[in-house]
């Protein structure tokens, strides 16, 4: 799994090495980290592109994030797909966590589903809920879930 910095240089080590990396840097220098952790998605003709972001909020000081990419030729259907955007979040959240905690440093869960009834996406918002509750980490939705929503959107190739 490759990841990269917002500006494009790549994260040579494991991710788990380069977020604990982050962690010490950050509360060394003083900073309150808060992590956010979410996926976005777009289908371009037979691709179906993903972005997961690991977002670091230094309290009232900005923040920064670590990106990884990748595509399926897989056809999803629309619950199906943020179900994925899920999972691949709580994959990265489950294998980080025990930093976190061992830290203390706290992390949420952003699902790009929309908490209206009228979208889509919300098909799919009962079951994304119970699967990052049922894992013990928090949840966000939109128009909260700005991890998804925003800082991956916009990194989606």
């Amino acid at each position: 799994m490759h990841w990269r910095k917002f500006n494009g240089d790549l994260i040579n080590l494991p991710i788990i090495n380069a977020v604990e990396n982050v962690i010490k840097r950050e509360t060394n220098a003083g900073f309150r980290l808060k992590v956010c952790i979410g996926t976005d998605s777009q289908v371009k003709g037979r691709d179906t592109e993903f972005a997961t972001v690991i977002v670091f909020l230094r309290e009232g000081h900005g923040g920064f994030m670590f990106i990884h990419n990748d595509k399926t030729q897989h056809r999803f259907s629309i619950k199906e797909r943020m179900l994925t955007e899920v999972a691949k979040s709580i994959d990265i959240a489950y294998q980080l966590c025990h930093l976190f905690t061992q830290y203390d440093v706290d992390m949420e869960v952003h699902a790009d589903i929309n908490t209206n009834p009228q979208f889509k996406s919300n098909d799919a918002l009962k079951e994304a809920m119970g699967y990052i509750l049922g894992m013990g980490f928090a949840f966000k939705a939109k128009p909260e879930a700005f991890a998804s929503s925003s800082c991956a959107n916009k990194v989606v190739n």
